[in-house]
């Protein structure tokens, strides 16, 4: 309950707000209509008063603030995505590209940070005499803004290279981003979306440092 009283305590020169929802751990939209009310009234002949308009300008935007975080996010409980990619990478002192493929899967682990996932990748790279793979996990920030979810992420873990029957197990450290799109809602295409995703990964294994630049894209369910 607030209570603005003014000259001469009058009853038209006192506003009374109640129904707030109270202290609960939680703020709610009514909160914010009745500070507005009080933010932003203006005594005039003794006599407060409120502008009614600020104060629903006021609720329009709280209420799209509180509404991003709580509406529907691309990935609710997490994602399985599979895909192709290109990789272009050093091997040794010489460097090759390869074609191959991609796959992740992705948990919201907690419920009130909707943006944060844990990521298990893998992917497999392959040309003439030699194949790639590689098993990564690591965290993912994003967001969603409409029909479009932007991350980013780094993860680590191990790449098995086998040439020619030479075979390495490097630590791999990754560091990547990309973009989900949120296909047509309707019918079989409801929880899919189609992502485009590049990534920078870094090794060391022959006494040599190894970099690769690669690229993926493909279809991603949500769950």
């Amino acid at each position: 309950m607030v209570k603005f009283c003014g000259a001469g305590a009058t009853e038209q020169g006192q506003i009374l707000l109640t129904g707030a929802s109270g202290w609960s751990g939680k703020l709610h939209l009514t909160d914010f209509v009745h500070l507005a009310r009080v933010l932003l009234a203006e005594r005039q002949g003794g006599i407060i008063f409120v502008s009614k308009i600020a104060a629903a300008g006021l609720a329009v935007v709280c209420l799209m603030l509180f509404t991003v975080p709580m509406s529907a996010q691309l990935i609710p409980h997490g994602n399985v995505y599979a895909g192709v990619s290109y990789e272009h990478s050093d091997y040794v002192i010489n460097r090759y590209s390869f074609r191959g493929w991609n796959g992740s899967v992705e948990a919201i682990p907690f419920p009130r940070l909707l943006h944060v996932g844990i990521v298990l990748d893998g992917s497999g790279f392959y040309r003439t005499g030699i194949q790639q793979y590689n098993l990564l996990l690591g965290p993912r920030y994003s967001f969603t803004y409409g029909r479009w979810r932007p991350f980013v992420h780094v993860m680590g873990g191990v790449q098995r290279v086998n040439s020619s029957g030479n075979i390495n197990n490097p630590v791999a450290i990754d560091g990547g981003g990309g973009v989900d799109y949120k296909l047509s809602k309707f019918l079989f295409f409801k929880n899919f979306s189609w992502r485009i995703q590049g990534d920078y990964v870094h090794t060391r294994f022959l006494s040599a440092n190894q970099s690769a630049i690669r690229g993926s894209t493909g279809l991603l369910w949500r769950f």
